[in-house]
């Protein structure tokens, strides 16, 4: 038994006996047993059976009940629970707790109904029984029918206005009544169907008829992984879509829905693509079920419901929508596989992407990753012949890919007078832009208003930092006040989320405090100033509260009531708009100079992916890139659109030291409110990991302990450790030795987290 709690437990779980009404236990159950002296109720699955208890066992708990009456998990999921927990090291009961939505552990939405259906006729004579014509049409409809249904739906069936003659035909024996439990939502799927695309599917292009052809000779292959790499605007889409239409041709000719093939389709931000998912119930209906934050918990469970009874055979949703309990899967499709969000950030700390291709493996299935800008340990894996490589080297008809320029800033402030974050060249082109009756999009990775309160006095050196955590606060601005700065606004740490004051006077100085720096606030109250007839529009996690505003902000962007949309890396991905002409990166060195070998990485990616909102129609589109690094090769490639150029450079860089995907790598963070205690676990957690390198493998390099990139966060003083080595396997090896010998447990003061993406 695996229990939903912290519990690292040996060998995997607990042990407890089956009473004899629960006989057909199966694995993949979830149960209420007894834990501890005080027998505390706990829920728990089943993850192993056996007939006959260990002799060296005396006495065993008895499992008390089933916690839900939904079929068991599918056995792919059972072992895949195994896998992570083996892998992430984490215990496998909370690994089992979030396959599942807590909506559905709480079955909230659900509601007891009745049903009827007719009784079979060889339980007794109809001939007997004087029915009206009403009630023979019922008693007819629900014969032709078979299965259970609501009363009032038969009743409509034969235009019967009350439910009268329904509950006679129960009284007479020629219906049979029960109650069941039902999941209850107001989600209307057909609501986010995307018009634009609910027409004949577009002609495929050669590369796209290539990719098609090969993927869909792969759905009988068994277990492959394939990487389709393709432009921004190249069709990536319909390719999945067409693979997922042959899929689901397949399974016409089977009789039993348990035995129909189906799709999991992730994407990173489902609340920001929805036109991701209005293509996909355009081209599937009713078989598209969707997983994701932004439905309300009564929706979760009926979706989830619905999954698991068999009644969708798509799932499209984020990141935990990779353990959709489909009966079976037939194919799996991370889209932007190289997002950094499908990363878990707590127990367990899973990659989707990569859960992705181990329960491919298991579902003997092919996994396919899609992406304009692959990461670069997909990318490896590809060329190096691991994975099957599909290109998609042009956009769709119609479309090209934007020109860009690189703006200097350096060059610009040394030019010209005053603050603008906007250059001379980027406003011109935002003028012409709207003048010529396009829309534009403004990319600034950094919320707020400005990042940085400080003492004019450069001899003061004062700043205003967290009282929590080693980092500056960041000044979000309320409504415009008189001294300028702003009534209302608050200083805010975007990493403990404390909130403070504006301090307005220096506390070492005296002098009255300035703020400095740049973020989406204040670019918003520059493009007001500027450019008043412009109809804006922001999206940052400022703005963005619900799914529902990015819908309604994205739905009046895309119908062209907006002419500009300034925002975060949240604007970066799921936008296809045509008329979008203009893409404008305020600051393309948000993230360059971040202590983390991946910085490069994601700065091209962000800009090559917003860059490629631009262009998507009849016009071209133009790009401009600002930056204070105009010379760097991330920018550079990026604003050339020059993937292959970029990743060759970026992988011969990390061949030198041995960084993935070139090698492997595990971090271990500690944190404690005690630095002295700190820095003593942290001596002995490296001894520890230096002895089992030194006593079970060879080429594992352990780092550290070291200070992390933001040394205190929330009052937690945080060190880390770092473990290197060329393949996964020996790193695998010391973690389980340490955690079988109870010396590694991921709790709050320990975080061990395999393959990172950040190492802030």
């Amino acid at each position: 038994m695996a229990l939903e709690r912290s519990i690292d437990a040996a060998g995997g779980g607990f042990l407890y006996a089956v009473p004899e009404v629960l006989r057909g236990l199966a694995v993949g159950q979830r149960v209420v047993v007894p834990l501890g002296r005080g027998n505390a109720s706990v829920t728990g699955w089943v993850v192993r059976t056996q007939d006959t208890p260990d002799p060296a066992i005396k006495r065993l708990k008895p499992v008390l009940a089933l916690a839900d009456d939904g079929p068991p998990l599918p056995d792919e999921l059972v072992t895949l629970a195994r896998w992570i927990a083996a892998y992430y090291c984490c215990p496998l009961g909370m690994v089992f707790g979030t396959m599942m939505p807590a909506a559905a552990k709480r079955a909230i939405g659900r509601r007891m109904q009745e049903r009827v259906r007719a009784v079979p006729a060889a339980e007794g004579d109809r001939d007997q029984v004087k029915l009206s014509a009403l009630q023979g049409a019922l008693y007819a409809a629900a014969v032709a029918d078979g299965g259970w249904l609501q009363p009032r739906e038969l009743a409509g069936r034969v235009g019967a206005k009350t439910l009268g003659p329904v509950k006679q035909l129960v009284a007479k024996g020629l219906l049979e009544s029960r109650r069941v439990a039902v999941v209850q939502s107001d989600l209307d799927l057909r609501a986010q169907k995307e018009a634009a695309y609910a027409d004949t599917p577009p002609p495929l292009m050669g590369s796209q008829q290539r990719a098609v052809d090969a993927l869909v000779r792969a759905l009988c292959g068994g277990f492959s992984v394939h990487l389709l790499h393709g432009i921004t605007g190249s069709g990536k889409t319909e390719v999945y879509l067409r693979v997922i239409d042959a899929l689901l041709r397949s399974g016409e000719s089977l009789e039993h829905t348990a035995n129909l093939p189906g799709a999991i389709v992730l994407v990173p931000e489902i609340a920001l693509t929805p036109q991701t998912v209005g293509r996909f119930i355009a081209r599937f209906g009713e078989t598209v079920a969707v997983l994701h934050s932004g439905l309300t918990a009564a929706q979760r469970n009926a979706q989830w419901t619905r999954i698991r009874t068999g009644g969708a055979q798509i799932v499209v949703g984020a990141r935990s929508a990779v353990f959709a309990p489909l009966p079976r899967v037939g194919l799996i499709v991370v889209d932007e596989e190289h997002e950094g969000s499908y990363k878990q950030d707590q127990l367990p700390r899973y990659h989707a992407r990569d859960v992705a291709v181990r329960r491919a493996q298991l579902c003997g299935c092919p996994v396919l990753l899609g992406s304009a800008t692959p990461s670069l340990e997909s990318y490896a894996h590809a060329v190096g012949g691991r994975y099957a490589l599909h290109r998609l080297p042009d956009r769709v008809p119609g479309a090209r890919l934007p020109a860009a320029e690189i703006v200097d800033l350096q060059r610009e402030r040394r030019e010209r007078k005053g603050v603008h974050l906007l250059s001379r060249r980027l406003e011109a082109l935002v003028t012409r832009n709207h003048a010529a009756g396009g829309q534009a999009v403004l990319l600034l990775n950094r919320r707020g208003y400005a990042n940085y309160i400080t003492c004019p006095d450069h001899r003061c050196g004062w700043m205003m930092r967290c009282h929590h955590c080693d980092v500056t606060m960041v000044y979000h601005r309320g409504p415009s006040g008189s001294d300028g700065l702003g009534a209302g606004g608050v200083v805010r740490c975007h990493h403990c989320q404390a909130e403070q004051m504006l301090e307005r006077v220096c506390p070492e100085s005296g002098h009255n405090t300035t703020v400095f720096g740049l973020g989406t606030q204040r670019v918003e109250e520059e493009i007001s100033r500027k450019f008043p007839g412009l109809k804006l529009a922001r999206m940052d996690a400022d703005t963005m509260r619900s799914a529902a505003d990015y819908r309604r902000v994205l739905e009046a962007f895309g119908a062209g009531e907006t002419d500009l949309l300034l925002g975060t890396q949240m604007i970066a991905k799921g936008l296809d708009v045509e008329n979008v002409r203009l893409v404008g990166v305020v600051s393309a060195d948000t993230a360059l100079n971040l202590p983390d070998f991946r910085a490069s990485e994601r700065t091209f990616q962000l800009i090559a992916q917003v860059a490629g909102r631009a262009g998507r129609g009849r016009h071209r589109g133009r790009v401009v890139v600002q930056t204070f690094s105009p010379g760097d090769p991330a920018i550079v490639q990026a604003a050339a659109h020059d993937f292959e150029g970029f990743a060759q450079t970026e992988l011969k860089s990390r061949e030198g030291v041995g960084l993935p995907p070139a090698g492997r790598m595990a971090r271990i963070v500690l944190r404690d409110l005690d630095p002295a205690a700190l820095e003593r676990r942290g001596e002995a957690m490296a001894r520890q990991l230096r002895e089992a390198v030194s006593a079970l493998v060879a080429g594992v390099r352990v780092r550290g302990p070291a200070a992390c990139a933001i040394a205190r966060i929330a009052d937690h003083h945080r060190i880390q450790i770092e473990l290197m080595a060329d393949t996964a396997a020996p790193i695998q090896r010391v973690l389980t030795a340490l955690r079988n010998a109870g010396e590694l447990i991921s709790d709050t003061h320990t975080a061990v987290d395999v393959d990172p993406v950040g190492l802030l």
